[in-house]
């Protein structure tokens, strides 16, 4: 009922647009104030932090951005937020920084269930199937990571980390010992069949696993169970 009794905006009030009248003009020295105020707060939080990038953020100094981010831009402009209130907040989320930093490090389970333990995604160019599928992570992801690292094939990995940053970590077979395994090519990867057309090493599109397999119309993966298979590349890396 509120809604039909509420004032109607009127579009394009230049008014209402640039200075809507609950404040009197004055006022905008006073949001440059909270502005310089409220940056110098972000610095100090930045400071303590350190120098990260996104990616490298964990779960909590994450969310340490966004809370900050909000108190922040909150106190920047609303009258009735006082820049009490935001020294209060920062203080307390950096205090709390110092405490869960000091915990992580002196107990190694607190630390994997605060920042996250690391993943061994992919062993001996094949993906480990059980841990791939737990991660938030889909094929279309991994193998767009993998490509950028100029990986052709998975068999030229001997080991992927998926790291609690999530960042991956990619260690690399030499050029001698490179295997036979999944192409990562987009162009390769559509052509993947469930018709075997000849007899040799076949690697599944789906976990990588590579079977030396003669021709037949289908054959079921072992690992993933999956029937969508790709002759096995044996392309050595090119850096």
């Amino acid at each position: 009922m509120s809604l039909f009794l509420a004032d109607p905006v009127i579009p394009f009030d230049w008014q209402r647009l640039v200075w809507p009248g609950e404040q009197t003009p004055f006022y905008a020295l006073e949001v440059v104030v909270r502005c310089i105020a409220t940056y110098l707060l972000l610095l100090a939080a930045l400071r303590i932090t350190g120098r990260r990038s996104v990616k490298q953020l964990s779960l909590f100094e994450l969310s340490i951005v966004i809370g900050l981010g909000s108190i922040a831009g909150d106190t920047m402009f609303y009258p009735e937020v006082p820049l009490s209130h935001a020294v209060i907040v920062f203080g307390t989320v950096m205090g709390m920084y110092w405490l869960f930093n000091y915990f992580t490090e002196v107990s190694p389970k607190f630390s994997d269930w605060m920042e996250g333990k690391e993943v061994r995604l992919l062993h001996d160019g094949q993906l480990k199937w059980d841990n791939f599928s737990r991660q938030n992570l889909t094929h279309k992801e991994l193998f767009g990571e993998l490509r950028q690292q100029q990986v052709e094939h998975l068999g030229q990995l001997k080991a992927v980390y998926s790291e609690a940053t999530g960042e991956l970590s990619l260690f690399f077979y030499d050029d001698a010992d490179v295997r036979p395994g999944l192409s990562i090519i987009p162009e390769v990867l559509a052509r993947a069949s469930e018709t075997i057309a000849t007899a040799g090493p076949h690697a599944c599109t789906t976990c990588g696993q590579v079977q030396e397999l003669q021709a037949a119309a289908a054959f079921a993966c072992p690992t993933c169970r999956h029937q969508r298979w790709l002759p096995a590349s044996t392309a050595r890396r090119v850096a």
